[in-house]
């Protein structure tokens, strides 16, 4: 399927140079966000998921409809302080500044396999940084998926010990 014609591109937002890939047209047209949650899903099923992470706000939006596709769990990861529960916590940089992230401390079993799901792969800090917070609970990282991947920034680089599924690729 051609699903790079459902994205809507933005260009000079959010700033000027930025051409931003708009992903509320791919969500709003049901049959084509089914389909590439169903591709996404096959991806999953092959390196054996046995649960759904995916970090705040449109990690939630690939990665819950995948966890139900594949009837797993999903584990939302969270800017710190905006989970109820005991967490743990990683922290990134961003262009300027630094943030952090964090997931329940009982998100994710030992030896759990895991697939991280967002929406699109640019530099690879907040996947990155995710990975990390898996990592810290045990869980096995059995692959990394999204919808867009911004080839230019070279976030694969990032991510070079795990799978990496995307179904657009954009150079620019």
């Amino acid at each position: 399927m051609d699903y790079q014609s459902s994205i809507r591109v933005i260009e000079d937002f959010p700033t000027e140079g930025i051409s931003f890939k708009d992903i509320t047209t791919l969500l709003k047209n049901g049959p084509v966000f089914k389909a590439a949650i169903h591709d996404l899903a096959q991806f999953a099923k092959k390196q054996g998921a046995e649960v759904i992470v995916g970090p705040e706000a449109r990690g939630f939006v690939v990665g819950c409809p995948l966890a139900f596709e594949l009837g797993v769990g999903f584990v939302p990861v969270r800017k710190q302080g905006k989970l109820p529960a005991e967490t743990i916590s990683a922290s990134y940089t961003l262009e300027y500044g630094s943030d952090a992230l964090a997931m329940h401390k009982d998100a994710i079993q030992p030896g759990q396999k895991v697939l991280v799901a967002d929406d699109l792969l640019a530099t690879g800090g907040t996947i990155s940084t995710t990975i990390n917070l898996v990592k810290q609970l045990g869980g096995e990282v059995v692959g990394v998926a999204f919808l867009i991947e911004l080839t230019e920034l070279e976030g694969r680089k990032r991510l070079h010990e795990y799978d990496v599924y995307s179904l657009i690729q954009y150079e620019k």
